[in-house]
């Protein structure tokens, strides 16, 4: 039983401008953003999806995480939100021309792939799981919701066998669906440089925070090497929405603007923020410009 798609991805995932306002140095300073991709799944204090895509906030959103796999054993930690409400409310931001993906990997979990089978393996998995496959006896948490595409943020592991997971999941849906990629701010990230050497990406968020402590006081030059590195993809800029999440690299939006922004933002593949995470977003106004 195949799920219906759109005819293209194009119908939901289109350039957003979203201008910004910030005071600097007394004077109204308009910076326009781009697009703005949050991760939410992180904490279930943050509210629903439904209520992330009503906010207004944000151009996409990714659903994380899709944390064990590789060895026969597939599943979600969405960190106890109610998985069976979720398909519902991915159809309801869809419904806004809100792209919703599901990301897999994740900073904890169990997840590798020990062979060019098991890639294949999870490849399947999530074409008939999420996207717009279904079998027999594979269930769908999301019920007959179809994601709009699959992020790779591995944080764990080896390299080994990504690259044949981006081309099989590009086999099932060709220009169907959106491939994304969740990088640490250090150039090159090993354990995604092959999957991102075969060009099937469409969007990069680099994260300027995390343990690439060099990266922390270097956020628009790691930025910059990155873009260069892969002109043919939109790279986006990945912040923490808090100190609390991580003091060295929290960005005030000040600083974001002036020191960051300003000198990216006309570059020919920026794509926008990427806002970690929705919990810690909507507790600060972050992306909504209520702290500087």
């Amino acid at each position: 039983m195949a799920f219906g798609r759109r005819s293209s991805i194009q119908a939901l995932f289109f350039p957003v401008g979203v201008a910004a306002i910030l005071l600097l140095a007394g004077h109204a300073t308009a910076v326009n953003t781009g697009e703005t991709v949050v991760f939410w799944g992180r904490n279930k204090d943050e509210g629903s999806l439904r209520e992330a895509c009503d906010s207004g906030l944000y151009t996409s959103v990714i659903i994380s995480f899709y944390s064990v796999f590789g060895h026969g054993r597939y599943s979600l930690d969405l960190s106890g939100h109610d998985v069976s409400a979720v398909g519902a409310d991915i159809k309801h931001c869809q419904s806004k021309y809100i792209p919703v993906l599901l990301s897999i990997g994740g900073q904890g979990g169990d997840y590798s792939l020990p062979t060019n089978q098991s890639a294949a393996d999870v490849a399947d998995n999530l074409w008939d799981a999420f996207l717009g496959g279904g079998r027999a006896g594979v269930p769908r948490p999301f019920g007959d919701a179809v994601v709009d595409g699959i992020d790779l943020f591995i944080d764990q592991g080896g390299a080994e066998h990504y690259d044949e997971l981006a081309r099989q999941l590009f086999s099932h849906y060709k220009f169907e669906m959106l491939l994304t990629a969740t990088t640490r701010c250090l150039y090159p990230d090993h354990r995604l440089d092959r999957a991102l050497a075969t060009g099937l990406f469409t969007h990069i968020h680099v994260r300027v925070f995390g343990d690439d402590a060099s990266c922390t006081t270097r956020h628009r030059a790691s930025w910059e090497r990155w873009a260069a590195a892969y002109p043919g993809s939109l790279v986006y800029l990945g912040v923490v929405a808090s100190p609390e999440q991580d003091a060295k690299a929290y960005l005030p939006r000040k600083v974001l603007f002036s020191d960051v922004l300003s000198h990216i933002v006309e570059k020919p593949n920026y794509g926008g923020l990427m806002i970690w995470d929705r919990y810690y977003d909507k507790k600060t106004g972050y992306s909504a410009g209520k702290v500087l």
